[in-house]
């Protein structure tokens, strides 16, 4: 960072605190000033008396910017299409957001990792496999670990395994990691990006500085991300096609030959293991396996480091997550599961003709035919409930399927209810809601974890 730079942060969040901590012990070196703007909801607190009393000036209430400053820090949440975004282009000579400014303070050992799905999964088990290395390594970035609060304490050789969502990716410019991954692209967060053109531009930008020492693992399996591998290979970069769908015959792949993961790399082909081995259930988990092993081939991890971590790498909270079984039912929660794609790789995982699913929560318009398919092919009974739950019912039922029984109800634990009710020996109750859950819940994870209550509720009556 030049000496002396006057910084404007936007957004009194965790990412906003954490940058502007960085930027204040750094006052009157590189830095000259810190401001931070809370945001029209903002309101003081322990956090912007914290941030006065380190030197930065805190205005809350408001997002409007007054003076000039070199450079805007810009927090994820902020649409590079709003207005405040807006005020920080007239009121500064850059505008980026924090992974882009972390990058610039600690530019080596960084890998990074982005899709519409299975962007953490994939995250957490590159980290555990680099770790089953003897590897130093932190996950970091949309994962939860804000990468310039680790920027102090972080060894001069480890490695960053930055989880990337498209909004931090839109405010990149100069980020640099070695390997790059792009697990999918489909329909989502389109009211932060406006179009679906917008936001496969902004996970493109993953890619944007990568030379040709680097390595881009892209998938084949869809529209978006087989026109970005194509443009990325265009250049002169050396391109892993990552694919569960084909075996590709290009010199570097990550693909599913039978039930067995291969890496191939300059034309030689590594077998990692079978999908048996893998602790990690739905082809959507091969994908993600096969991504991070491809990745760490790369970074010279050895073939029996990568079969350990796979191995004993088990499920995320919330993600495709086994939480108890009663009388021959089993329950998995998979909170994380927010749009219909995620929904539809969620039931490869599972018995066709098993299946009892839990569907609903907030509305997010997404198109839903073929979720509906689907479910119509491989669920036997739906259970719709919340603010989008008619809509969801009555998609499934236009399928006019004669295997599957469509049931609404109004919350989550009414329909939790109903599903023990129909359920058999053998079936697996899923919540996979391709829903967000704020009608009924804070967030996803608020929503996973009453899903596992009830369970646990169940199971203790079952005892008794």
């Amino acid at each position: 960072m030049p000496v002396q730079k006057s910084i404007v942060i936007l957004g009194l969040g965790l990412t906003g605190g954490a940058v502007a901590k960085y930027c204040a012990e750094r006052l009157g070196t590189t830095v000259s000033s810190v401001t931070v703007i809370g945001g029209a909801a903002s309101k003081p607190g322990k956090l912007s008396c914290e941030l006065e009393n380190l030197g930065c000036t805190v205005k809350l209430g408001t997002e409007q910017i007054e003076g000039h400053f070199d450079l805007a820090v810009v927090s994820p949440g902020i649409s590079e299409f709003s207005g405040f975004f807006a005020e920080a282009e007239a009121h500064a000579d850059e505008v980026i957001g924090e992974p882009e400014f972390a990058y610039r303070q600690s530019p080596e050992h960084w890998v990074a990792i982005t899709g519409t799905n299975g962007k953490t999964t994939t995250t957490s088990l590159s980290t555990a496999l680099l770790h089953a290395a003897g590897m130093k390594a932190e996950a970091v970035g949309n994962i939860g670990t804000i990468i310039t609060g680790r920027l102090d304490e972080r060894p001069a050789d480890s490695w960053f395994v930055a989880e990337l969502s498209s909004f931090q990716l839109a405010t990149t410019k100069k980020l640099h990691p070695h390997v790059a991954v792009l697990l999918n692209i489909t329909p989502d967060h389109l009211e932060w990006h406006k179009t679906l053109e917008n936001y496969a531009a902004a996970k493109e930008k993953i890619f944007q500085n990568l030379t040709k020492d680097d390595l881009a693992i892209i998938s084949v399996d869809d529209d978006y991300s087989r026109a970005i591998c194509e443009r990325v290979a265009a250049r002169g970069i050396r391109v892993c096609e990552l694919t569960v769908q084909t075996e590709p015959d290009t010199p570097y792949a990550a693909f599913l030959r039978g039930s067995e993961l291969i890496v191939r790399r300059a034309g030689e082909e590594q077998h990692i293991c079978t999908q048996d081995e893998l602790s990690i259930r739905g082809l959507h988990n091969v994908e993600n396996a096969l991504a991070a092993s491809a990745l760490a081939l790369e970074l010279h991890v050895g073939l029996d480091a990568i079969r350990s971590g796979l191995s004993t790498f088990k499920p995320l909270e919330h993600r495709i997550e086994p939480c108890g079984e009663v009388n021959g039912v089993h329950f998995v929660n998979d909170s994380k599961a927010t749009n219909t794609d995620s929904v539809q790789k969620a039931l490869t995982a599972f018995k066709p003709g098993h299946i009892i699913l839990l569907l609903g929560g907030h509305d997010k318009e997404t198109p839903l035919t073929d979720l509906a398919c689907d479910v119509a092919k491989d669920v036997r009974v739906a259970v719709c409930y919340g603010a989008a739950g008619p809509r969801i019912a009555e998609a499934l039922q236009n399928e006019h399927s004669d295997t599957l029984t469509v049931v609404e109800k109004p919350h989550m634990h009414e329909a939790f209810d109903k599903a023990v009710a129909v359920a058999k020996s053998g079936d697996t109750v899923l919540l996979s809601p391709a829903c967000s859950s704020f009608d009924e819940f804070h967030n996803m994870a608020e929503r996973g974890r009453a899903f596992k209550s009830y369970v646990a509720d169940l199971i203790a009556k079952t005892r008794e």
